[in-house]
């Protein structure tokens, strides 16, 4: 997971990897905390996504370039587009099956 401080350092992530997962959270919010290690170990099976992680309390203009009305975020963008977007409480197993979806098609795509 990389720590993103800036909008061009988000920038810069999402060009440099076809796969980019943003998390976006605030530094007093519980359910961010509580959703962070879950969603490390999902990612897990899927080894092209690269996490970044953004607090937008450092961070506020995020929330403008992103649409972020409430955290946490979650944010798969492939190739610069967003794909899928989910936030606030959410259903890991839900999210497993829409990431597997989106990337086997892709990868498979790409063979």
């Amino acid at each position: 997971m990389v720590t993103l401080t800036t909008v061009t350092a988000v920038e810069k992530f999402m060009e440099d990897h076809q796969f980019s997962f943003l998390y976006v959270s605030r530094t007093n919010c519980g359910v961010c905390h509580a959703i962070l290690p879950q969603l490390k170990d999902l990612l897990k099976e899927f080894p092209l996504i690269h996490l970044g992680h953004i607090n937008a309390d450092d961070v506020e203009e995020i929330a403008g370039r992103l649409s972020v009305l409430t955290v946490p975020a979650l944010i798969l963008f492939v190739e610069g587009k967003e794909i899928i977007r989910e936030a606030r409480f959410v259903q890991m197993q839900s999210l497993h099956e829409k990431i597997s979806k989106v990337y086997n098609m892709i990868v498979e795509k790409s063979d």
